[in-house]
């Protein structure tokens, strides 16, 4: 069955959406299926690839985002789709991308949309350090808005994938029928306490200090500056930590200007292309800080956990669900209070803890929850699939017709 993916706002190197898009890509390709991508890009290129094909069409970068790029036109997006004529349509954006939903329904296509953001979240974003949406939204109308792009969104797609309750919870709000629930996972092989690196951890950090690490991208809506907040504030309480600030964005300079004036110990990698050395870096710090205010998953926090290191994240986003008992929630700007609390945790338990939690969590059955949305087992079966994520709404139409 040839399941085509349309993704938008995809950074050219890294982030959370193309390591999902990568990873259930080259599931559906291991159980028999025929994934296609279709992302923006800066050139137009058509691969194989082990996720299966990638169609790259080439869009604008967004500004004031850090990198990501869009699909801009639906008449080259409506020309792809057209002929490649998809069993199956997936797709990652809600916002710009929604009216795949109307041509997929028009071609008789099932179509899956995946709710990788709140709405609501969204509309309180900063625009820039400082400003946001909902200094120009109220929330009653913030909320309004938000209800009515889920409901159509809701109408317009055979299914809708949310990776955490957190994320659902505006669709369930609104009664939405066609809802599954479908986590997502992390390569427990790759990121794994084992990545531990002694060397590493001399080139940052003494033996008696607190090695802290940020990963992810240096962009507004990430609130990075709460990580260098949780660092100054934790040297003004005499706890010896410095912090590795790994990723690239919009707001690097500002950042290490910012270390700089305070005298703080935050070394700036920029953006580590092998995933070998991110592992490295996660298995070897004492806490991972992870700020970002409306995370609706958070890979690079399960990625942390998977290596077998506690993280403090933000009460208001869907991490604390994600890491569970293995992490520190903060409620509001306090991280250095959150590192704390991992702090007075046994070393070995903290860290123990952290692996079971992220081995909740693999690929296979994020894969197998997907294709139950898609209701799809192992080609040549004609089954659907379940996994982890329930049987609500599932289409079980077989090819679909023209």
């Amino acid at each position: 069955m040839r399941i085509v993916r349309v993704a938008n706002f995809i950074t050219p190197r890294s982030g959370g959406l193309r390591t999902a898009l990568r990873e259930l890509g080259a599931g559906y390709a291991a159980a028999g299926h025929e994934p296609v991508l279709v992302m923006p890009g800066g050139a137009d290129r058509d691969e194989r690839t082990a996720q299966g094909r990638v169609i790259t069409l080439r869009g604008p970068v967004v500004p004031l985002t850090g990198g990501y790029r869009m699909l801009l036109s639906r008449r080259r997006v409506r020309g792809i789709l057209e002929s490649l004529r998809p069993d199956r349509l997936e797709v990652s954006d809600r916002t710009t991308l929604r009216w795949t939903g109307r041509w997929a329904s028009r071609h008789g296509v099932p179509a899956v949309m995946v709710s990788h953001e709140s709405v609501a979240g969204l509309l309180s974003l900063p625009l820039t350090e400082g400003q946001g949406l909902a200094r120009l939204v109220t929330g009653g109308l913030a909320r309004f808005l938000a209800d009515t792009l889920n409901a159509r969104t809701a109408r317009d797609y055979t299914q809708v994938v949310c990776t955490t309750q957190w994320a659902a919870a505006e669709f369930e709000r609104l009664g939405v029928a066609n809802l599954r629930r479908v986590p997502l996972g992390v390569d427990l092989a790759l990121f794994s306490p084992l990545r531990h690196c002694l060397a590493l951890r001399q080139r940052y950090a003494g033996p008696d200090e607190v090695l802290l690490v940020h990963c992810g991208r240096l962009s507004p809506e990430k609130r990075p500056q709460r990580s260098l907040d949780a660092l100054a504030r934790l040297r003004a309480l005499g706890v010896p930590a410095v912090l590795v600030v790994a990723g690239d964005g919009p707001l690097r300079t500002r950042l290490e200007r910012q270390a700089a004036r305070g005298g703080l110990p935050a070394h700036f990698t920029g953006f580590l292309p092998a995933p070998e050395a991110v592992a490295r870096l996660l298995a070897t710090a004492d806490v991972v800080i992870a700020p970002g205010p409306v995370e609706t998953f958070g890979l690079a926090a399960l990625e942390a956990l998977a290596c077998g290191t506690p993280v403090v994240v933000s009460g208001s986003s869907a991490l604390p669900e994600v890491v569970g008992a293995a992490g520190v929630a903060v409620a509001g700007e306090d991280f250095a209070a959150g590192v704390l609390g991992v702090l007075r945790q046994p070393a070995a338990g903290r860290r123990a803890a952290a692996r079971a939690r992220a081995e909740q969590f693999g690929w296979p059955a994020a894969v197998r929850g997907f294709l139950a949305a898609h209701a799809a087992g192992p080609a040549g079966t004609g089954a659907a699939g379940t996994g982890d994520a329930g049987t609500a709404g599932a289409d079980t139409a077989g090819r679909a017709s023209r």
